[in-house]
């Protein structure tokens, strides 16, 4: 098969390194990296399997590449490319591309063994973040500390000191905000009783965590699922977003569809009540992006296979009153799954 790629988590699974202006070219068993002079140095000293190709015009390179090479089919996918660097590509090139959408995602759906022990480290490392992040809330109360600075302390807090980047920008939702399934940061205080939606993860390795935990501010360890919370409605609904979690969980296994995991969940909270407060899907693929196939949802027919790693993560959200949702991710085993 001989592709052509521009995203760079894409270009990293292939030859262990990308940057933010890259064309990666793979065709008859050999593959070329082209970038501009400024990632010259770095990329010859960790790419081992493509030749580097430095240009000052990469699309114009690549063309040049193609045409050099002789490539009559180059498989390529359409939400990688800007429709401007498609139109550069083709130009000249004729109906040479075969779209295929995702197909990196595709390849890289079942994760190797290498890679579900960088999850788990990462992983890890994110739980222990959780734990800094909860004394640091534990710490502010009532010190009239915002949701927009929790969330930038958050954030700090979880690079530790530079040695992790963020799978993405960290929620921490407070009582009503919480209701938004990926909220904005407000000026709205913590306090003493607060009801926070905490989601977020780090990366190690290129590698992505991702984890939610809802919890009642001041009371119990916080980073544990097993709640109480002192609000009969929020205890509730806390309860049944964790029993949902735990059905959907419990359906993870080889040979099952994505859909019924989905549906394991969904039926759950629809039977308590609560099947439009729970608007969007299960889960995600987990890996170098922080969203990935497989998707766990309602249509989704994939079928789950030993080394698929992807959240659970079922919510309810109340506008106006707050919002509940408790993730973790899987992998996927003959038998069923393992938390990460």
């Amino acid at each position: 098969m001989s592709f052509i790629l521009k995203d760079e988590n894409a270009v990293f699974y292939e030859c262990g390194y990308s940057c933010d202006n890259e064309i990666f070219i793979s065709h008859a068993e050999k593959n070329f990296f082209i970038t501009d002079a400024r990632y010259g140095i770095e990329a010859n000293e960790i790419i081992k399997n493509a030749e580097i190709i430095i240009s000052n015009d990469i699309n114009e390179s690549a063309k040049e590449l193609i045409k050099k090479l002789g490539i009559s089919r180059l498989e390529l996918n359409p939400h990688d490319f800007s429709l401007a660097d498609f139109k550069s590509l083709s130009n000249e090139l004729g109906d040479i591309f075969d779209f295929k959408p995702n197909f990196s995602q595709i390849k890289r759906m079942i994760k190797s063994k290498d890679e579900i022990e960088i999850l788990k480290t990462a992983a890890k490392h994110g739980a222990d973040g959780f734990k800094r992040v909860c004394e640091f809330v534990k710490s502010s109360l009532d010190k009239g500390v915002s949701e927009c600075e929790l969330n930038y302390e958050v954030a700090n807090i979880l690079k530790n000191k530079g040695e992790f980047g963020l799978s993405f920008e960290p929620i921490t939702a407070l009582n009503a905000n919480a209701a938004k399934a990926h909220a904005l940061p407000t000026k709205n205080t913590l306090k003493n009783g607060d009801l926070l939606l905490f989601d977020a993860g780090i990366k190690y390795r290129r590698y992505c965590s991702d984890r939610t935990r809802t919890f009642e501010v001041g009371t119990v360890s916080q980073v544990s699922k097993e709640q109480n919370f002192k609000n009969s409605k929020r205890d509730e609904i806390y309860h049944i977003v964790l029993e949902a979690q735990q059905m959907a969980i419990k359906a993870v296994r080889a040979g099952v569809r994505a859909c019924d995991i989905d549906k394991a969940a969904r039926d759950f909270i629809a039977k308590a009540g609560y099947a439009e407060a729970f608007f969007h899907s299960t889960g995600h693929g987990v890996g170098l992006d922080i969203h990935e196939l497989p998707r766990i949802s309602p249509k989704s027919e994939e079928i789950i296979k030993p080394g698929m790693v992807f959240s659970i993560e079922p919510g309810i959200y109340l506008q106006g009153e707050f919002g509940v949702r408790i993730e973790d991710v899987v992998v996927a085993t003959e038998n069923g799954c393992e938390i990460l």
